[in-house]
């Protein structure tokens, strides 16, 4: 009876190791433009356009102090692939996003890559910044 190669294995499970390592990646998100201290900062992280904007659907959500103004936080340990984040500013802590009598956000918010929509909010692809190298960098200025 022929003995079990135990190299063999210690490639194979080193290998193993070596490809789930370099599959989490880090997604760093700033935000920037808080024009005051009130509130909370509101954000939701989406990995799927099909999900994208849908209440409950965010693989992340984040409830922020308002601070400073700039905020950076970082999700460690994401897939690979592409995410899309919408913030905004509940400066009046609400749990919502105000708008005036025909719908204009009265309350700064904003979306990943600065992207905007022409009649609402952006779509996935406009928003989405991508894995690279094991990170992501996502800005976000919330506009008023």
């Amino acid at each position: 009876m022929k003995k079990p190669c135990l190299t063999g294995l210690f490639v194979v499970a080193s290998m193993t190791m070596a490809i789930t390592a370099a599959a989490a990646a880090d997604l760093t998100v700033t935000l920037t433009g808080i024009r005051s201290q009130d509130g909370r900062i509101m954000v939701a992280v989406y990995d799927r356009a099909d999900t994208f904007m849908k209440l409950g659907q965010a693989i992340a959500a984040l409830d922020l102090a308002a601070r400073g103004d700039e905020i950076t936080v970082v999700l460690a340990d994401v897939k690979p692939g592409a995410y899309a984040v919408s913030a905004y500013h509940d400066e009046n802590s609400n749990g919502e996003l105000d708008s005036n009598l025909i719908g204009v956000p009265t309350e700064g918010y904003g979306f990943s890559n600065d992207a905007s929509g022409a009649f609402g909010p952006p779509s996935f692809d406009g928003a989405a910044v991508r894995t690279a190298d094991g990170r992501a960098v996502a800005t976000v200025t919330l506009g008023y």
